[in-house]
């Protein structure tokens, strides 16, 4: 680094002239799929979705009298925290209250009573950990006006705790680092919990595919597809995986299932690649971890996919308990109440913890590749 800036103190600034065309930066994908691919991300992208975002949250955030206080939980490099966090953060001339390890959860929640916070953008096990955070009654979430949710499915039973304690509903919105990377949010004078992520933010085109391309009709399942300014013009050196995204007419394919209803509203069933086909019929993960989730004493829960002699696959379920009375044998038994019989899991594995990206996002695929090597 003293060599760059030696070398660099005789050299002459050269400003080049730069066009909405030109690449910001290359965004590159989380790879809790697959492996990380870099997003071309050009200046219209993040410029269009910022302004996207503002023309959201800027009504039910700015007011003259009072600076916006933002937290930022997330590592920076995230397409989240770079956009929701600091682009608007700067935008909104915002005091940023970054977090660097969020894992410590009683000292996050002991630095969020020294501020009166206004915007809360994070994800579900985040928001989940620190509702078990003791230290959180302390905390003054009166000017809290907008909790935003992102990165993966939003559980009912998190939303209304949340929702309860600090009288902000858990906003759900969808995107991706190719959509720079906001595509749907939920209004942001909504109340209560919906299961969906919304509807398409400005200037924005979501259509719901079948495996050949065409559109469904409402309440079919399929592959979110999205179209916009946001939209990225494809991956850093990779025309194959570019040309398997993007569609003839510009849409891009995002991998997660979704339905739309009537109102245009969308909501999100799972990743494509972590379903779990049983005896010939679909299991979205999603749905089972919702209901685990509600269960008293489970903290935080993730099912996948496992070959089965019988079924070609069966479910199985992995469980971190909030207290250790928590049997098999009694989670078994709700799970058949709860749940129709193929989506019962087979199987459950209690752990002290779960596989996390460093955004807090649960790492089905890692958990796959362990069973697998197992």
């Amino acid at each position: 680094f003293r060599t760059a800036l030696s070398e660099g103190a005789g050299m002459t600034l050269r400003v080049p002239a730069l066009g909405h065309e030109d690449i910001a930066f290359l965004q590159y994908t989380g790879g809790t799929t697959g492996l990380s691919k870099g997003a071309v991300l050009n200046h219209r992208n993040v410029i269009a979705n910022m302004l996207q975002n503002d023309a959201w949250a800027g009504p039910a955030l700015l007011n003259a009298s009072e600076q916006v206080v933002t937290v930022c939980a997330l590592p920076l490099y995230h397409i989240l925290a770079l956009n929701a966090c600091m682009l608007m953060g700067a935008r909104w001339g915002a005091m940023n209250l970054l977090v660097p390890n969020p894992r410590d959860m009683k000292g996050f929640a002991l630095e969020l009573a020294k501020y009166k916070v206004n915007f809360f953008p994070g994800v579900n096990t985040l928001f989940n950990a620190l509702l078990n955070q003791p230290e959180l009654s302390k905390v003054d979430f009166s000017g809290l006006k907008i909790t935003l949710g992102g990165g993966m499915a939003v559980q009912e039973v998190v939303s209304a705790r949340w929702l309860k304690l600090t009288g902000s509903p858990i906003l759900e919105g969808y995107g991706l680092s190719e959509t720079s990377p906001t595509a749907t949010l939920c209004r942001p004078d909504q109340q209560t919990f919906t299961g969906t992520i919304g509807l398409p933010v400005p200037s924005t085109e979501v259509a719901i595919l079948d495996d050949d391309g065409n559109a469904l009709p409402y309440g079919q399942p399929g592959e979110i597809a999205i179209r916009g300014p946001q939209v990225m013009s494809g991956y850093w050196n990779r025309p194959d995986e570019t040309a398997r995204v993007m569609t003839p007419a510009g849409f891009f394919k995002s991998g997660d299932v979704g339905i739309m209803d009537e109102r245009g509203y969308v909501r999100i069933v799972d990743r494509k690649k972590d379903m779990i086909l049983v005896s010939g019929f679909n299991v979205y993960p999603n749905e089972v971890e919702g209901v685990v989730a509600a269960h008293p004493l489970v903290l935080e829960c993730a099912c996948i996919g496992v070959p089965d002699a019988s079924s070609g696959e069966a479910v199985k379920l992995f469980v971190v308990r909030k207290h250790p009375s928590l049997t098999s044998d009694q989670l078994m038994d709700y799970c058949k109440q709860q749940l129709t019989a193929y989506k019962k899991p087979k199987y459950i594995e209690f752990r002290d913890a779960l596989p996390k990206t460093n955004v807090g996002k649960i790492l089905r695929r890692e958990l796959r590749d362990t069973q697998l090597a197992a």
